[in-house]
C-alpha cells in the first residue's frame, strides 16, 4: 500500500521507515527540508519525498496522490515554551486540509496518554491535536504512549545522563509520579499493527509496557542494570522552574524541552487498558529489557535516530536550508590550509570530529565554551553526536549543526548553535590538489559581535591551527 510518513526524519519516523519498506509498502516521506532526510542512497531511491511545512501557507501544486494511510508524527514541544500548542493545532488543521485534497483512507497518530482532567500544556496539546484529526475526512486511529525507551529517545537519554553523571541526586517530588514506559520496538509494532484495521478506525488506544513504575524506580532500575551506584533523595519543595534548570544543566536536553517535560512529569501516564495489545497479540518487553536492547544498539553503533538531531532542538529551527550558502560580505574569517598526504585518513578524522573524540586540540577550551553556553541558555556540548563515524545533513554535533556532509565531495559544513552575537560556520574541504581548507566564518551582529571575534583571535591562532594539524596527524578512530 501507499503510505505517507510525516516526521520521516524524526525519532520515531526514522525507526518506522525501514520497517514499512521491508514489508513492501510504497512510502512517501513528508519532510520540511529534503536536504536533511538523512537516508543512505539505497533507501533514498526506495522512497518518494514530499517537501512541505504544515505551518506554512497551503500549496496544492505537488500533492502526492492515491495514499492509503498517513502517519501523523509531528510534534513541536522542543521548539517553544509558550506557543507550541498553537503551532501543533495549526499544523494539524493544515494537515487535514491536505489529506482532504489527497483522499486518505486512514490516519494514524502517535499521541500521549491522558489520565487527568487537568493536563499539562504538552499533554493537552496532544489531546487537542487528536480532536482536530478526528474532524478530518478520514478514519483516525490514535495510539497514546507515555515514556518511550530506546537508544536515542529523549526519555532514555535524559535518564542515562542523570544516572551516569549524578551518583547522588537531590530530586523533586515528581520523581514519585507513576508512568508506564514502552520500548520503541513495541511502539513500531503497534504503529504497523493498526494499518487499515477496520476495528481500529476512529478509536484511541493506550499503549505501554508491562511495568508501571515511578520515575525514581526507572532511574534505580537503570542503575541496577548498568551496575552503577545511585542514591536518590527527594526534596519536596523544589519548584517546577528549578526542576527544569536541574534537568537542563545536567542532561543534554534543551531548556524548552526541560520545562515542558517537567510540567508533564507531574501527571501520571498509565494505560487505562491493554485492549489493543490483545487485539494485535503483542507481548511488550519489560523496561529493563528495553534498556538492555538500547545498549546493544549503542555498543554496535546501530542507533538509527536520536531526538537531539531534531532541528527544533537547536537555534535555527525551520530555516535550516537558508544557511548552507556561506555569506561573503561583512564576515570575519580564519582560513587554515594544509597539504594532505593521506586523503582517506583526513576524511575519516574530519567525519569523527566532536562527541567523545573531541575537536583535536584544546578540548578543555571547547568544553568550557559549552559550559558557558549552557549558563546563558544555549545547547552546550552535551548533545554529542548520534553515530561515532557517520554524519548526515541536519545532525546535531555538540553545539554545532551539520549543514552539509558529503564525503564524495570531501566537504563538511557546520553552523554554530551556541549563543553568539552573530552567526558562525565551520567548513572542512579537500580540494582537487589535495589541500585541506579549514575555514571558520563569523558574521557579527553589531559592535558586540566584532568585539567578540577580536577578543578570541589569540585563542583562534592556537585552536584552529592545532585542530587542522592534528586532523592530519591523528590515527583514524577504531
Amino acid at each position: 500500500m501507499r503510505i505517507l510518513l510525516t516526521g520521516a526524519n524524526g525519532y520515531v519516523g526514522r525507526r518506522l521507515l525501514p520497517e514499512l519498506l521491508s514489508q513492501g509498502h510504497q512510502v512517501i516521506c513528508c519532510v520540511r527540508d529534503q536536504n536533511r532526510l538523512g537516508l543512505d542512497k539505497a533507501m533514498l531511491e526506495a522512497v518518494t519525498v514530499w517537501e512541505v511545512d504544515f505551518l506554512d501557507e497551503l500549496k496544492f501544486d505537488a500533492l502526492p496522490m492515491h495514499i492509503d494511510v498517513a502517519y501523523y508524527l509531528i510534534h513541536s514541544m522542543t521548539s517553544s515554551i509558550s506557543d507550541f500548542d498553537t503551532m501543533e493545532a495549526k499544523a494539524a488543521e493544515n494537515f487535514n486540509v491536505y489529506m482532504d485534497k489527497i483522499g486518505v483512507n486512514q490516519v494514524i497518530y502517535l499521541s500521549g496518554i491522558v489520565n487527568n482532567n487537568v493536563l499539562s500544556k504538552h499533554l493537552q496539546s496532544r489531546k487537542d491535536v487528536e480532536d482536530i484529526l478526528y474532524q478530518g475526512n478520514f478514519k483516525t486511529t490514535v495510539l497514546r504512549a507515555g515514556i518511550i525507551v530506546g537508544s536515542g529517545s529523549s526519555s532514555f537519554e535524559i535518564i542515562r545522563d542523570l544516572c551516569e553523571k549524578l551518583p547522588i541526586m537531590i530530586t523533586p517530588k515528581w520523581v514519585l509520579t507513576k508512568c508506564q514506559p514502552i520500548a520503541i520496538r513495541d511502539v513500531i509494532q503497534y504503529l504497523i499493527g493498526v494499518l487499515l484495521r477496520e476495528d481500529c478506525y476512529n478509536k484511541s488506544f493506550d499503549i505501554g509496557g508491562p511495568n508501571v513504575i515511578t520515575y525514581k524506580e526507572m532511574m534505580q532500575l537503570y542503575a541496577k542494570t548498568r551496575k552503577i551506584k545511585l542514591w536518590i533523595f527527594t526534596f519536596p519543595i523544589m519548584t517546577p522552574k528549578l526542576s527544569s534548570y536541574w534537568l537542563y544543566f545536567v542532561t543534554s536536553t534543551s531548556y524548552k524541552l526541560a520545562i515542558n517535560l517537567v510540567n508533564s512529569m507531574k501527571m501520571e501516564v498509565v494505560c487505562k487498558d491493554n485492549e489493543l495489545q490483545k487485539m494485535l497479540n503483542i507481548k511488550p518487553i519489560t523496561y529493563v529489557d528495553a534498556i538492555k536492547l538500547a545498549f546493544i544498539k549503542i555498543e554496535q553503533n546501530l542507533v538509527i535516530s536520536s531526538w537531539k538531531d531534531s532541528l527544533s532542538s537547536g537555534r535555527f529551527g525551520h530555516n535550516f536550508s537558508e544557511y548552507i550558502q556561506i555569506p561573503k560580505f561583512g564576515c570575519l574569517k580564519d582560513h587554515q590550509s594544509r597539504k594532505v598526504v593521506d586523503v582517506e585518513r583526513a576524511l575519516d578524522n574530519i567525519w569523527t570530529i566532536g562527541g567523545e573524540r573531541g575537536w583535536y586540540y584544546g578540548n578543555w577550551m571547547w568544553q568550557t565554551r559549552g559550559f558557558l553556553d549552557k549558563l546563558v541558555g544555549g545547547v552546550g556540548t552535551r548533545r554529542g553526536r548520534t553515530h561515532p563515524k557517520q554524519l548526515d545533513n541536519g545532525d546535531a554535533l555538540d553545539f554545532w549543526r551539520v549543514l552539509l556532509a558529503n564525503k564524495e565531495e570531501k566537504r563538511l559544513l557546520l553552523i554554530a548553535e551556541m549563543k553568539l552575537p552573530g552567526e558562525a560556520w565551520l567548513e572542512f574541504r579537500i580540494d582537487e590538489d589535495n589541500v585541506l581548507h579549514q575555514i571558520a566564518t563569523f558574521r557579527p551582529k553589531g559592535l558586540l559581535g566584532r568585539l567578540y571575534w577580536y577578543s578570541l583571535v589569540p585563542f583562534h591562532f592556537f585552536i584552529f591551527g592545532g585542530m587542522i594539524d592534528n586532523i592530519l596527524k591523528s590515527e583514524p578512530a577504531k
